[in-house]
């Protein structure tokens, strides 16, 4: 399961700007073509944080829909995977959004 190594990463970064301070909850903006799936991620932040300055801390998860636009005719979509072909049929088509991962934010005391 990737995403406990992915969850484990975001917790550090979490806790190094923390800097020592305890964590309260952290906001993080998933992708929907990351291949991250967010109940996974859940339970292993969970997991990730005992120990640390963000144990007990609530992860809240904002999924951003995915989005794509056709190289060849200019149409934006939102691809159903990774690797989709325009409505058009043209396989010209360049990924806008759908695979970030990021941490919008962090309460800490």
């Amino acid at each position: 399961m990737h995403e406990m190594a992915i969850t484990q990463s975001l917790v550090e970064t979490v806790c190094e700007h923390a800097a020592g301070r305890r964590v309260h909850s952290v906001r993080i903006e998933v992708g929907a073509l990351c291949a991250v799936l967010p109940d996974a991620m859940q339970f292993c932040f969970g997991l990730a944080t005992e120990g640390t300055v963000a144990d007990g801390a609530r992860l809240d998860l904002d999924v951003l829909a995915a989005s794509a636009r056709c190289l060849s005719c200019g149409q934006d979509f939102e691809p159903p995977e990774l690797i989709s072909l325009c409505p058009c049929g043209s396989a010209d088509v360049e990924l806008v959004a759908g695979r970030d991962l990021k941490i919008l934010s962090m309460e800490v005391s």
